[in-house]
């Protein structure tokens, strides 16, 4: 069996510097925001090319905690609309609504799968005070359009970049083209804990202030609480594991480029739909997804020949039960993306007999 993607093969690589970070943690006795916090965040933000990084409990806090911390500076306020692509996960609409926060559901490029600036321009209003660009699978989105965009209607600009960990475009990275970038290292990323984690980065000294607060009960001072904060710290483990991980991300991201090259070039197959690059070297390739119309039929050949697919996403945010307001609505771009996607297996672990396989496997697929 091809796996999708082997967790512990990844982290098997690392094992004696993981066990090595972990009993440094232990052998502190210092386990909630302490010095591995610290330099994580230290290092994650030189990595990134921004000035502050703040670790959290996850991505989703990372979206929501950054929307929170513009209410509280006074930016926004209860039904502000956030633009947002409408095929992303479901978690980048969860963080605006928790927020009291309003979602505008913009199709995206079919064949990037991310938002532009000529998708966006018609659902501007004047109470659009946020654009939510997710840098889908790995590709960041076309940020300079975007953020002339911003600027022209002077709006705040959140990147998503729970798939984009080191993606550049133009020489930057992602989360550094917007007013803040938050990330997710949840097992699966590129960048991985070994739990849940998050960090937002910002070169905005105010923002990072108040979210040093929220994060923390609300609390710069202990005992004292200027805001009704949440607890939602990255804790000394996770930390000392994303710093072992981090060391080693470009050289997996290497891999994974690699192997979507060989994707892009071998795969034949005229019922497949291959992903679109802008630039080859600056995507970091978390997933890479496919289109066919008749999906379920090739993901069960393939899996009687022993690989592993999976779909993301099945099913659309305003397709959810948890979005019932939102279900009439008809996106058809959308719909018909999730209705085609399938993701091949793509893991820096992989062998090129693996994926030679993949490949053999995909074009000898017949609907």
């Amino acid at each position: 069996m091809i796996p999708f993607l082997d967790l512990k093969e990844i982290n098997q690589q690392y094992h004696l510097e993981l066990k090595e970070a972990c009993s440094r943690v232990i052998d502190s006795g210092w386990y909630i925001m302490g010095n591995e916090l610290k330099a994580f965040e230290d290092e994650f933000a030189e990595y990134c090319g921004s000035t502050h990084a703040l670790g959290v409990a996850n991505g989703l806090d990372a979206l929501i905690l950054v929307l929170r911390a513009w209410k509280e500076i006074g930016k926004l306020q209860d039904g502000d609309e956030v633009i947002v692509p409408a095929n992303t996960y479901i978690a980048s609409v969860l963080a605006i609504s928790e927020n009291n926060l309003t979602p505008v559901l913009v199709e995206p490029d079919p064949d990037t799968f991310n938002l532009t600036a000529k998708g966006i321009r018609p659902h501007i209003t004047n109470k659009t005070k946020v654009i939510l660009p997710v840098h889908l699978y790995g590709q960041i989105s076309p940020m300079l359009e975007i953020m002339e965009l911003a600027e022209e209607y002077n709006v705040l600009v959140l990147e998503d970049c729970a798939q984009a960990h080191g993606a550049i475009m133009n020489g930057k990275k992602a989360g550094t083209w917007g007013h803040a970038g938050a990330f997710s290292f949840y097992p699966g990323k590129n960048l991985g804990a070994l739990g849940d984690a998050g960090a937002i980065i910002t070169d905005d000294d105010e923002l990072k202030e108040t979210l040093d607060a929220l994060r923390n009960y609300g609390s710069h001072e202990k005992y004292r609480n200027k805001y009704k904060g949440v607890n939602s710290r990255l804790d000394e483990i996770q930390a000392a594991m994303l710093r072992v991980k981090l060391k080693h991300l470009d050289s997996e991201t290497s891999r994974r480029q690699k192997i979507a090259k060989r994707y892009r070039a071998e795969i034949n197959n005229r019922l497949m739909v291959l992903p679109k690059v802008e630039n080859e070297a600056e995507h970091v390739w978390h997933l890479f997804v496919i289109r066919c119309e008749n999906r379920e039929a090739l993901q069960t050949w393939l899996s009687k020949n022993d690989v592993q697919t999976l779909v993301h996403y099945p099913l659309p945010p305003h397709k959810q039960a948890a979005y019932s307001e939102l279900n009439s609505l008809s996106i058809p771009v959308t719909e018909m993306i999730h209705k085609q996607v399938i993701s091949l297996p793509l893991a820096p672990t992989m062998d090129n007999e693996a994926v030679t396989q993949v490949i053999q496997l995909v074009n000898e697929f017949k609907a």
